[in-house]
């Protein structure tokens, strides 16, 4: 199973000023833009045609999501501060046969990743718009999971 965790791009802080808009309802900025359609053309490259693709119901996610240009599902236990193991459920790990993208937030997607990858950290710190492709493997009867790439925008 390939599972990718791309964490959405640079969005709006939430200020004291925006007190009536949620956390859910914030945009990228026109950096954060930059940042994805720049991942969305690596990224568009490299996917299996039969990926799925899951996304937070954060607007952030959602426009992170749309500068890829390809259907996806919204699902709202990839909200903000979900547990890790809601995520991995979700997508089936290790057992699904489908590729799987995820946009997503902090921490939960550095969880995951310190998670799958046996790190003592809790977390892996994830910057804003990078992803990381992870690969589960069985060899000689151990389940493996394989780091194949981890990229950032600023350096594609």
């Amino acid at each position: 199973m390939d599972l990718i965790l791309w964490r959405h791009a640079e969005a709006e802080e939430l200020t004291a000023d925006s007190r009536d808009a949620s956390d859910l309802e914030r945009s990228l900025t026109s950096r954060g833009e930059k940042q994805a359609a720049r991942m969305a053309s690596w990224l568009d490259r490299q996917l299996p045609e039969r990926t799925r693709i899951l996304v937070s119901p954060a607007r952030r996610c959602e426009q992170t999501a749309l500068a890829l240009g390809r259907k996806y599902k919204v699902r709202a236990e990839l909200g903000p501060d979900a547990p890790p193991s809601q995520l991995l459920e979700l997508v089936q790990w290790p057992i699904n046969k489908l590729p799987i993208l995820v946009i997503g937030h902090q921490p939960t997607l550095g969880q995951v990743i310190s998670q799958l990858l046996g790190l003592r950290e809790e977390e892996c710190a994830v910057k804003k718009g990078a992803l990381w492709w992870l690969r589960a493997r069985d060899r000689e009867a151990v389940l493996q999971t394989v780091v194949v790439t981890v990229q950032s925008p600023e350096l594609l």
